[in-house]
């Protein structure tokens, strides 16, 4: 047997355990819990598979760009923004996908945000005005932008959304602070916020637009945002929709323009998960993943870190133990919360999001997109 197919075995017989007591005991909803119980010897098996190399079960997407924007509504539907101004959309679980990007765009989307098969909202990066937001209500047939930057030192990396009306978005440091984009009418119309509640930012702190999870919500209001490339790799919370924040010190090592805190996992408002490393191909990535119980004020090292860098982050859902991370180099599962990481998989990914229905979906790299196989 393979070293991969023992720890997957060994994973699997954990995660039978595991996943009793992390699916059923989170006091859910009757319907919730049978759901988890249904899921949890596939969960198991899926973990635990044949000796296949993957996880992950890819979709044939038939494009070759870059996702690192990915919103999964559910099961069968999942949205994915990427390179060359790409958005796709998918109604029957990944066996076919529709292009329904803007048209005549060649920006770099980055991030995804879906409030159903219809309606959703897509953010590009870059300086200046490169930094637009997109939002269509037919299923991508038709988008309206709603916002264009005219800031030439702005740009914008990560959005996240409380409902459907309410969400934020986040630039690198403007004047020497980060800048917040709000909106309340489900990204229609957004307007910058006041940045006297924002701590100053450091020297070269800058957000990474890896996998559109440096800017997490959880909740009517509760928000965290990661921060590396400087001296310290920061995390920021906010309380207030991003009208207020306060920053703790992130544990996972900077000091480099390619290092820091690249995505944020909170499964409720205390308990979340980091990830990241230096995303340089080659370098070592210590101490890559870190961990908090107090809603983000203070973080601590994983007592058996994620082994490389790693881009995205998600919890399962009903679970108080289980999560995925995802990069470059491969997937790990926790089923400790985050305190101890193990690679089930060596396949390229830069972003990951699960559903209510307990389906899980990963892109990334060449038009890779996958949802976890069972």
């Amino acid at each position: 047997m393979t070293g991969m197919g023992k720890l997957r075995r060994t994973v699997s017989a954990a995660v039978c355990g595991a996943v009793t007591v992390a699916l059923l005991g989170t006091g859910a909803a009757t319907a919730d819990e049978r759901g988890a119980r249904v899921a949890r010897g596939d969960l198991a098996r899926l973990l635990g598979g044949a000796d296949s190399g993957s996880v992950w079960s890819l979709k044939d997407t038939g494009t070759d760009s870059r996702f690192r924007g990915l919103d999964a509504v559910d099961r069968r539907t999942a949205w994915v923004a990427g390179s060359g101004g790409t958005v796709l959309r998918t109604t029957d679980g990944g066996r076919g996908w529709q292009d329904v990007s803007p048209p005549g765009q060649e920006l770099e989307f980055r991030d995804v945000e879906a409030f159903g098969a219809r309606s959703a909202v897509v953010l590009a990066i870059g300086a200046g005005e490169d930094s637009r937001v997109f939002r269509t209500d037919d299923g991508g047939a038709t988008w309206t932008e709603t916002f264009r930057n005219d800031s030439p030192t702005a740009f914008y990396n990560c959005m996240t959304f409380f409902d459907r009306r309410h969400g934020l978005a986040v630039s690198d440091p403007v004047d020497g602070r980060f800048r917040i984009l709000s909106t309340d009418d489900g990204g229609r119309s957004w307007e910058v916020l006041p940045d006297d509640g924002m701590p100053p930012a450091q020297a070269d702190e800058y957000n990474f637009a890896a996998s559109g999870q440096c800017l997490v919500g959880h909740g009517s209001r509760d928000v965290w945002m990661a921060s590396g490339g400087a001296a310290t790799a920061r995390i920021y919370h906010s309380a207030d929709r991003g009208r207020t924040w306060t920053v703790a010190d992130a544990a996972i090592p900077a000091g480099e323009p390619a290092r820091g805190v690249f995505a944020l996992a909170f499964r409720d408002r205390r308990h979340g998960i980091a990830v990241g490393g230096d995303y340089e191909p080659g370098e070592q990535s210590p101490n890559a993943a870190a961990v908090s119980a107090d809603g983000g004020a203070t973080w601590r090292v994983s007592d058996r870190p994620v082994p490389e860098y790693r881009s995205g982050a998600a919890w399962l859902p009903y679970s108080r133990h289980l999560a995925l991370a995802v990069g470059p180099t491969g997937t790990d599962v926790t089923l400790t919360g985050g305190r101890t990481w193990h690679t089930v998989d060596d396949g390229s990914f830069d972003t990951v999001d699960c559903t209510a229905d307990l389906a899980c979906w990963a892109s990334g790299e060449d038009g890779r997109v996958a949802r976890l196989g069972w």
